[in-house]
């Protein structure tokens, strides 16, 4: 549900940044205004985007190989990384250089009327869109706040889609008030305000999405709850004495290594000692699914030495990366 949330988002977004781009471009052609020069690019910056992340997801499909032996999941990583790059640099700085420029030599704005219908054109696809990502997210959301979601996330689509239509429908209302407050003032430094606020806010966005992607990239744990099946899992199973030592790392939004060092019953022999660590493993994958590549190393627990989990170590992992 999570992939096919995530895959029905990105290509929402795709053909509705599509036809607001092409609109808002034909928008600036006629009225000249740097707010819809702005927006447009943004809007074009977005489109290369969602192109991006499907392509993510199309090269993390690959078969693993020697060079690779874990996958390729974290491509979606990469590539959600690279978008929060590319809206900085196409998004955020020429929005920025271009408000400051109008501002400096302001344009007076031209065909007022085709603006405004433009860009309440462009709101329509944009809140489309948006509303997609709501609700593909809410099916994995849980009761975490939107906030707390975005950082929890593993998923890098849901995240960057939200954020990335959020800050277009912010934006499309800038760039609206924009213009009219320079329509109405007979002002044309206003179209350059909006310009600049726009792309201080694609920067603001951009930070944070980097931030969230170069956590994944370099590699998070399982989650609170994820950390908790999966020591309850092990030290439930009927052949083991104690967790010693866990750890854990998604390889991809859907694929999680599970390493654990575990003291197994003593006595057994090594046909027992490997059915045992046969169905611990089945365990841990029927209470964590995504747990797909599982070492467990069986060793002896020690009464005077304090064996560390990585539930114990990450009791706060959700609420920082």
């Amino acid at each position: 549900m999570a992939a096919g949330g995530g895959t029905k988002a990105i290509f929402t977004a795709f053909l509705a940044n599509l036809g607001i781009a092409i609109a808002k471009f034909i928008g600036f052609l006629v009225t000249g205004s740097a707010s819809m020069l702005a927006e447009a690019v943004h809007s074009g910056a977005d489109t290369g985007n969602q192109a991006l992340l499907i392509l993510g997801n199309k090269r993390a499909q690959k078969t693993a190989s020697i060079e690779h032996p874990f996958g390729y999941g974290r491509e979606r990583y990469f590539w959600a990384f690279v978008v929060a790059l590319v809206l900085f640099s196409l998004g955020s700085l020429f929005a920025i250089w271009e408000g400051i420029d109008k501002i400096r030599h302001p344009h007076e704005i031209e065909s007022l009327g085709w603006a405004l219908g433009i860009l309440a054109f462009a709101i329509c696809l944009e809140a489309y869109a948006f509303r997609t990502a709501v609700v593909e997210s809410n099916k994995v959301r849980g009761s975490h706040s939107w906030p707390r979601f975005i950082r929890r996330a593993r998923i890098p689509e849901l995240p960057v889609v939200l954020l990335e239509d959020l800050g277009a429908m912010i934006g499309l209302v800038l760039a609206f008030i924009a213009i009219v407050t320079a329509e109405v003032t007979d002002n044309a430094r206003w179209d350059g305000v909006g310009t600049l606020a726009i792309g201080i806010l694609l920067g603001l966005i951009a930070i944070v999405l980097a931030i969230e992607m170069k956590s994944l990239l370099i590699g998070e744990g399982a989650l609170p709850e994820e950390l908790d099946a999966i020591t309850a899992a092990i030290s439930d199973a009927d052949q083991v004495d104690h967790l010693i030592h866990l750890r854990t790392n998604y390889l991809g939004p859907e694929e999680l290594l599970v390493g654990a060092k575990v003291a197994f019953r003593r006595g057994m022999s090594t046909s027992e000692l490997a059915d045992a660590i046969d169905a611990t493993e089945t365990a841990i994958r029927a209470q964590v699914p995504i747990a797909r590549i599982i070492y467990l190393e069986p060793d002896l627990y020690e009464e005077d030495h304090v064996g560390i989990t990585e539930a114990a170590d990450h009791s706060d992992a959700d609420d920082h990366h």
